[in-house]
């Protein structure tokens, strides 16, 4: 059965004038695949990667085009234009925009602005639609993250602490301002690390590993740096966060850590210029 807003393996039936039918299923039937979106050299019998959903006269179509997001997932897409009556339309990577109605906005949206939103399947019409409400959306039940896990961020906006981003389509959490080499911006999509989830259900975020892992693999990044840098680099504790984000992709909290490590295992000395090599660690 071919699923609204999600992508389908959908067998070809037959050739037609405007394209291709596709088995979308007993529930839904033949749906038209367009020929201007048909692969070439495909042929009745053979299965195709395809994007369902319903056009603007509402009838089931399928696309080989890909949206930014599917349903039951969030994006940050560009407000194209709006209309009073119905609302405001979204660029969200198909040829037919995604409209964010007016009962799903938040005030202040204008051509050529961003918002982050829910791309959902408005149960009323079966259309897709947006929801700028994000909160709405968001999984209840209990998050199930593990200390260290590896996550999906997508940034959502800057708060007194951080920036909120919300996790693998389903949680959202907090990322701390004093942990950032640099401020983030509303729709960024990076890779994160759950820090902790507390006893309320709440969040805590970073963009490096955590704990004794993350310190263990970071003093091998520095002494591996060290040792094709002769021994000698040019940071220290009074380097700034974006200068070691930049040369060792980590916080400039977890250098701090990982080079106190190296320094009381004696493999370097720290200098108000320079760490350096201690020379019996050298190859």
């Amino acid at each position: 059965m071919a699923l609204i807003g999600q992508r389908n393996r959908l067998t070809i039936t037959r050739e037609a004038t405007p394209g291709f039918y596709l088995d979308g299923g007993k529930e839904h039937g033949e749906i038209l695949l367009p020929g201007k979106y048909i692969p070439r050299a495909a042929r009745p019998g053979e299965i195709l990667d395809v994007f369902v959903y319903r056009d603007s006269e509402d009838r089931l179509v399928a696309t080989t085009q890909w949206p930014l997001a599917m349903v039951g997932e969030f994006a940050s897409l560009r407000v194209l234009s709006a209309t009073p009556r119905l609302g405001i339309f979204l660029d969200w990577g198909l040829d037919k925009d995604l409209l964010l109605p007016i009962r799903e906005q938040k005030d202040g949206l204008m051509p050529g602005y961003w918002v982050v939103v829910a791309v959902l399947l408005d149960t009323k019409t079966d259309r897709i639609i947006a929801s700028a409400r994000i909160s709405r959306h968001l999984n209840l039940v209990p998050p199930p993250y593990a200390e260290g896990q590896m996550v999906n961020l997508l940034v959502t906006g800057p708060t007194p602490l951080g920036f909120n981003a919300i996790i693998d389509n389903a949680h959202t959490g907090l990322l701390y301002g004093s942990e950032l080499a640099s401020p983030l911006r509303m729709g960024q999509r990076m890779t994160g690390y759950v820090r902790s989830v507390r006893t309320d259900g709440k969040i805590d975020l970073g963009l490096d590993p955590a704990g004794y892992r993350r310190v263990a693999d970071y003093t091998g990044d520095i002494i591996k740096a060290l040792e094709n840098a002769d021994g000698r680099l040019p940071f220290h504790d009074g380097s700034s966060p974006t200068e070691i984000r930049e040369a060792f992709g980590m916080s400039k909290k977890a250098f701090k850590q990982a080079i106190g490590v190296l320094f009381k295992s004696r493999r370097i000395m720290i200098s108000p210029r320079e760490i350096r090599l201690i020379s019996s660690t050298k190859k």
